[in-house]
């Protein structure tokens, strides 16, 4: 196998781990956007929490996971990126481990005041990481500036333009419709119906950020389609996200939670890939291009490379099992309160 096709072949592997975590840990997210506006009393409000409680933190696994993949097979981006987003990064895990506190905390407080205090830092441990993520996305997708040694510069203000404002907001809209779409598989009864209008709101949201952000794209971000033109058969899929858009409408009129959540899931992991495509093969895009780090230039040696996939091959089906036995044990809906910590 030569270095390229290593190098290739990890890229695909971030993609994997980065779509696995956006789906799985999207309708976490997603529920702590929604949770202090739609639900109306602390019961349902403990249903809410107790669809997540076992398994938002397994859920962080594929976040961990993908970092330390790019920690070793793709350090001068790994460096790059770490230091010239060091503000954001520090941010996005005050975040994260503010929600994380969040739900342990709610669980002990007796009184009213306390739970809506650490429901408010859930909702915005929540959607603040979310809407930095798709900051980052949006300033990876419009490019950055890099200089000689392959770092970026500027600082965070600089990364806060309009482009990466609207993927972020973008990014907000879909894990609170994914979100929507999880709750309404897991709960039943008039809280089922509520969560239900809820889903049509976001996803209306939703759906007008998407068609505003793609025509901006194309506009503002014309390479991000460049390597359509060199492989046509990738057109394939924005048309199935565009169809898995559109059975998420199709399923919730039928009813058919099941069906509105994988067609969520597909869209998500549609995203995933077309950032993706975007990219490749660069991990950063310098604007100027000269400078933009590619996998070939940013990766680790062939013997690191190579033994990474012996350890890809032993710990992926370890946390796949994990996962689906997890999924599986806790499958169904939520109908009481649960111990969600």
């Amino acid at each position: 196998m030569t270095y390229e096709s290593l190098c290739t072949i990890w890229f695909i592997l971030l993609g994997v781990l980065l779509g696995g975590y956006a789906v799985l840990d999207g309708f976490d997210l997603g529920v702590g956007i929604l949770h202090p506006f739609l639900f109306r009393s602390n019961e349902e409000r403990e249903i809410a929490l107790g669809t997540i409680g076992p398994v938002w933190d397994g859920n962080e696994v594929w976040l961990v996971t993908f970092g330390g993949a790019m920690f070793a097979m793709f350090p001068l981006a790994y460096k790059s990126i770490f230091s010239g987003f060091y503000s954001a990064v520090m941010l996005l895990l005050f975040l994260l481990i503010s929600r994380g506190v969040s739900l342990e905390f709610r669980s002990k407080m007796v009184h009213k005041i306390g739970r809506q205090f650490w429901d408010w830092c859930f909702f915005l441990g929540s959607a603040g990481a979310t809407f930095l993520f798709g900051v980052a996305v949006g300033n990876a997708l419009r490019g950055m500036r890099v200089d000689n040694a392959g770092d970026i510069t500027g600082g965070l203000l600089d990364q806060l333009h309009p482009y990466a404002l609207l993927v972020g907001v973008l990014a907000v809209s879909i894990f609170a419709l994914h979100g929507a779409i999880y709750l309404y598989l897991k709960t039943r009864g008039a809280t089922q119906q509520r969560v239900r209008s809820a889903v049509w709101l976001t996803y209306g949201i939703f759906l007008a950020l998407f068609i505003v952000l793609t025509i901006c794209t194309l506009i503002a971000v014309p390479q991000a389609t460049s390597n359509f033109g060199r492989h046509p058969w990738l057109w394939a899929v924005p048309v199935l996200n565009v169809l898995a858009i559109a059975n998420i409408h199709r399923s919730l009129y039928l009813a058919r939670p099941l069906r509105s959540f994988v067609s969520s899931c597909c869209m998500i992991l549609a995203f995933v890939f077309l950032l993706g495509t975007a990219l490749y093969p660069n991990l950063i895009t310098s604007v100027p291009t000269e400078n933009s780090i590619t996998i070939y230039f940013a990766a680790s040696s062939y013997k690191t490379l190579t033994i990474g996939l012996l350890i890809v091959g032993i710990g992926m089906p370890c946390i796949l099992t994990y996962t689906t036995v997890v999924y599986w044990t806790f499958r169904g809906e939520t109908k009481s309160e649960t111990n969600y910590h």
